[in-house]
């Protein structure tokens, strides 16, 4: 299966992420799964490429130009597919994945997962994006989407389309 993970490319940031990220990497590895991610070589995005690549695991990385202008493109690349922006990036990453999950990020991680989501929730696929509830980082994330679906923002029950998982035993068993 290809899994695109979405993440922070951020160093500055829990230590308990990056050895939960790792443990993500070499599980995907160990269980026959490819890594689909954004290509940099920073943060969890480097990490969770980095364990995942060691440990086996053929690692696809959707690289925007302003990425390789700067020089931050991962050496753990090992099919990079360029493109000229984020929305091509997440259209590219869409199109090469099975399934998606998010550890914690920021505001682009946001913006995949609800790219993604929306998606879904109108029928372009029907590919579920598991959100890694590391250390209880989306619990607030989920609180937001329990109050939206209360006030009648969003049809139906988003828990169809965003999964939790607080374990990778958790993320094997949604798979």
């Amino acid at each position: 299966m290809k899994i695109c993970v979405f993440c922070s490319a951020n160093q500055q940031i829990d230590p308990d992420f990056f050895t939960m990220t790792e443990e993500l990497g070499k599980w995907m590895a160990e269980n026959g799964h490819s890594l689909v991610y954004g290509g940099v070589n920073q943060g969890l995005m480097e990490c969770v490429a980095k364990a995942a690549k060691e440990a086996g695991a053929m690692t696809i990385g959707v690289v925007p130009m302003k990425v390789e202008d700067t020089g931050r493109r991962s050496d753990y690349v090992d099919v990079e597919i360029p493109c000229d922006n984020l929305t091509d990036r997440k259209q590219l990453m869409m199109d090469q994945s099975d399934v998606f999950i998010a550890l914690p990020g920021g505001l682009g991680t946001l913006d995949e997962i609800f790219t993604v989501a929306a998606s879904a929730t109108i029928g372009y696929h029907q590919k579920p994006v598991i959100l890694y509830n590391m250390k209880g980082f989306w619990n607030n994330l989920f609180a937001l989407l329990d109050d939206l679906q209360a006030k009648g923002m969003i049809r139906g029950d988003w828990r169809q389309y965003i999964k939790k998982a607080d374990s990778i035993e958790e993320i094997s068993q949604l798979l």
